[in-house]
């Protein structure tokens, strides 16, 4: 058997993403991906958004050959070694302490899931609480920590247990006239609220799998001050739209706020390797040693990527580029393919096109496959196309991108 057809004979049903660009693949360099009948498409997918820097980068490749070729050390579940070395250092000298922000790390397992669960554990043990907030809209992991605080019926009903002690605040998108801050002050003061107080509050700064609904500057800000008013720890699930995919390296720093904890994951891994972070205030970290642990949390070649991915990041001012990038997409967007039925939003290199359902998503997703652009769907009914190239995309591409799904539209 070849081809194809092997996929659907041995490989489980639960497979997504093939399904949406069913070709085989063999080569990815930068933002042009090729298939095995040499056909090629621009990437406006992104590996989900772990490849920030473009597939293949050549700097961090050329890090991670010659560590291979050193015979340097792979597995090492938390032991120390130079490669954590150097990157906790470079991490804390150059992207923390250059932002004047003070925080501890934790290697908490390769994915972000991982990440999620080891916040809430360490968050209710700091504050003796079970009960934690999530916003409507959000998308936090797949296990079932963070599928509790995952919103979505379809994550959600694949659980198979109860998934408790999450509550869901309505996001300030829903109902514009709703203040949910004093609403959710409403449910702490409020003796019949029914709703116990929590232990943390999650929340992303952009809801990339809610359709792209980029929360305010200003609500950001009201939010953290309603976490500190009320002993609440404010954690920021950075997973997706971290790592300058905003425009700065954190997604909260245009705010000017800082969370309690935050989490990273898919990009911080620099090539797509799986890497992720939970960092939190120095006076939280009350584990003790082994109370939260994995085998796969010190995967050495993740540590060397992710270090040679923010040199790459800073040598090549990925953050300013994101902010010039941003302007070109806004202006195609508002200019060329908003309309009534085309609702356009977004921040930096992430941005939604919600159309009227998702049948009408899939059909322009699935016509830009057609025409050489990988694209994926978002939000309520997956009702949002969502673009998410590499932060290095040239402009030309970009623009031919941006080009197939106006096309696509107006097939």
């Amino acid at each position: 058997m070849q081809g194809k057809e092997i996929f659907t004979a041995y490989e489980s049903e639960v497979r997504s993403y093939c399904r949406s660009f069913p070709e085989i693949f063999t080569k990815a360099k930068g933002s042009i991906l090729t298939d095995i009948n040499g056909k090629e498409y621009i990437d406006f997918f992104n590996g989900a958004g772990a490849v920030n820097y473009g597939h293949n980068n050549d700097y961090i490749k050329q890090k991670l050959v010659d560590y291979l070729m050193s015979d340097g050390i792979i597995h090492s579940l938390d032991m120390m070694t130079v490669p954590k070395e150097e990157f906790l250092d470079y991490f804390q000298e150059k992207v923390l302490k250059a932002r004047n922000l003070d925080y501890k790390i934790m290697f908490p397992g390769p994915t972000g899931t991982n990440a999620v669960e080891a916040a809430l554990k360490l968050a209710r043990k700091v504050k003796k609480r079970n009960m934690v907030w999530a916003f409507m809209g959000c998308f936090h992991g797949m296990t079932l920590g963070s599928l509790a605080l995952t919103s979505d019926a379809g994550s959600r009903g694949g659980a198979g247990v109860s998934l408790t002690d999450v509550y869901h605040i309505p996001a300030p998108y829903m109902f514009p006239e709703l203040d949910t801050i004093k609403y959710m002050q409403t449910l702490l003061d409020d003796d019949h609220s029914a709703v116990e107080k929590p232990a943390a509050l999650f929340v992303e700064t952009v809801q990339a799998e809610g359709g792209v609904q980029v929360l305010s500057n200003e609500y950001l800000k009201a939010l953290r001050e309603f976490c500190t008013k009320n002993d609440i720890i404010m954690v920021v699930d950075d997973i997706q739209v971290g790592c300058a995919r905003t425009g700065t390296f954190f997604s909260f720093e245009r705010a000017g706020i800082e969370p309690d904890m935050f989490i990273l994951s898919k990009s911080i891994g620099g090539y797509g390797m799986p890497f992720a972070l939970t960092l939190f205030k120095p006076e939280y970290d009350i584990w003790t040693p082994g109370e939260h642990n994995g085998t796969f949390r010190g995967n050495q070649l993740s540590m060397v990527a992710a270090k040679a991915g923010l040199e790459y990041m800073l040598d090549n001012h990925i953050e300013a580029e994101v902010q010039r990038k941003e302007a070109i997409v806004k202006d195609y967007l508002e200019n060329k393919i908003a309309s009534d039925t085309a609702k356009v939003r977004g921040i930096g290199l992430i941005w939604g096109i919600e159309v009227a359902d998702g049948k009408t998503a899939l059909a322009i997703a699935d016509r830009c496959f057609e025409n050489g652009l990988v694209i994926e769907r978002a939000g309520r009914d997956n009702n949002v196309v969502k673009l998410m190239p590499a932060l290095t995309i040239p402009d030309e591409l970009l623009i031919k991108g941006l080009e197939i799904i106006k096309k696509s539209i107006e097939a």
